[in-house]
């Protein structure tokens, strides 16, 4: 639900922040991929880790009895959201 120019001002952004690099389609000159840089890739290793320590903090915080009865229903959405 973006734009094509709204995604290029995004990736100028991430460009100018260091984080991530474009490079030109050797089939297509309309084409750029975008790859992570060094620095983007430790910012997203750095938001991975935070994001799973806190899912790992919100379920310590349900307990065991919580925890086992909410897994076949998050088990299920889940199922529910992966394409076939």
């Amino acid at each position: 639900m973006v734009t094509s120019g709204g995604l290029t001002k995004r990736v100028d952004r991430l460009v100018e922040r260091g984080l991530v690099a474009r490079e030109g389609g050797a089939d297509d000159a309309r084409r750029r991929l975008v790859r992570l840089t060094p620095a983007g890739l430790a910012l997203i290793d750095e938001a991975v880790t935070a994001h799973l320590a806190n899912e790992r903090r919100l379920l310590d915080d349900l307990g065991p009895a919580d925890a086992a009865a909410i897994e076949p229903i998050l088990t299920r959405w889940l199922g529910l959201l992966e394409p076939e």
